[in-house]
C-alpha cells in the first residue's frame, strides 16, 4: 500500500511538470505567433545619418508603418524609408529616410532654393537652414512615383539627384509613425 501512494505522488508530479511545461511552449508560441504578426505590420529601423535633421538624428530609434500605404495614400509630408539603387560596400542596396514632398503627377520646380509644387510656393517649416540647394525645372512626377527629399537638404542625397531620382511607390518600405528612442524625444509622425 506504502508503495502504490508514493507512485501516486510521483503520477501527480508528473502530470504536474508535464502541465507546466505544456504551458510554457504555448505561452512561447503566443508569443511567437504575436511578434510574427506585428512585423508583418511594423517594422523598427534605425536612423543612420544626417539628412533629416532637425526632425530626425542619427540613432533615432524608429517604427515604420509597413501597411500604410495599402490601407490609405502617400500624403505631402510624410517621412518613408525607401530601397534606393545606391549600393553599400558590401554591395547591398541602401536604404534612404526622406520626406515626401511631391506626389506622382506633380509638378516640382526647385529654384532660387524654393519648392515650387504646380507653381505654388510650398511652405516647409520642418527645414533645417531656410533654403534648398539644385535646380529642377518643371518635373512632373511619374504616376507610380514620389519626390523625396531630406529636411536637411544642405546635406541630403535625395530626389534631386538622379543617381536617387523619383522613388517608386514599391520601394517604399513604410512610413514612419512612432519614434521611440532616446526615450525624451518619443513622438508620433
Amino acid at each position: 500500500m506504502e508503495e502504490n501512494k508514493e507512485n501516486g505522488k510521483d503520477i501527480k508530479s508528473n502530470k504536474k511538470n508535464n502541465s507546466g511545461v505544456r504551458g510554457w511552449v504555448k505561452d512561447i508560441a503566443v508569443a511567437v505567433i504575436i511578434a510574427v504578426v506585428v512585423l508583418q505590420f511594423i517594422k523598427p529601423t534605425v536612423v543612420r545619418e544626417h539628412s533629416m535633421e532637425p526632425t530626425l538624428h542619427s540613432n533615432d530609434y524608429l517604427f515604420l508603418s509597413k501597411q500604410a500605404y495599402r490601407f490609405g495614400e502617400i500624403k505631402r509630408g510624410d517621412i518613408i524609408v525607401f530601397k534606393s539603387d545606391l549600393e553599400l560596400k558590401n554591395g547591398k542596396k541602401k536604404f534612404l529616410i526622406k520626406r515626401v514632398v511631391g506626389l506622382p503627377n506633380e509638378v516640382i520646380t526647385i529654384r532660387d532654393g524654393q519648392v515650387y509644387i504646380d507653381g505654388k510656393l510650398l511652405k516647409e517649416k520642418y527645414l533645417k537652414g531656410a533654403a534648398t540647394p539644385g535646380e529642377v525645372t518643371n518635373l512632373k512626377i511619374p504616376k507610380d512615383c514620389v519626390f523625396a527629399m531630406g529636411d536637411n537638404r544642405g546635406n541630403s542625397l535625395d530626389s534631386r539627384d538622379p543617381k536617387v531620382g523619383c522613388v517608386e511607390t514599391d520601394r517604399i518600405l513604410g512610413k514612419a509613425f512612432l519614434r521611440l528612442y532616446p526615450f525624451t524625444d518619443i513622438k508620433t509622425f
